[in-house]
């Protein structure tokens, strides 16, 4: 049975010592696998859906990739206390406001 791309991916990885730009990783996997130029462009998107759904790799800075067993825990996860999150308050009274501007309308087409 043949390698999937995944499998493949790994295993070039382990044999580079530093994180691989996602464009050179596809090349090496695309090329042990055979691909056409048209097999190649068909699943390019499949190996980086992979890649980001398999908890073995890591996607670093630039776009390269790397084994996450190669990384301590916190150079892999991303501190989420310092992202700004939309403050849904203000449109949420704009749409209130819309929705008292409806009804006044109706209101007085009732009138």
């Amino acid at each position: 049975m043949s390698k999937s791309m995944v499998e493949t991916a790994y295993q070039v990885l382990q044999t580079h010592q530093d994180p691989v730009p996602f464009v050179q990783l596809w090349t090496e996997v695309s090329k042990e696998m055979g691909f056409t130029p048209t097999q190649a462009e068909d699943n390019i998107a499949q190996l980086y859906t992979d890649l980001s759904m398999d908890g073995r790799f890591l996607n670093m800075s630039g776009n390269t990739w790397d084994l996450r067993s190669r990384h301590t825990y916190s150079e892999s996860v991303t501190d989420t206390s310092t992202i700004a999150l939309d403050d849904d308050s203000e449109e949420e009274e704009d749409l209130d406001e819309m929705d008292l501007d409806q009804d006044d309308e109706k209101k007085e087409n009732d009138e």
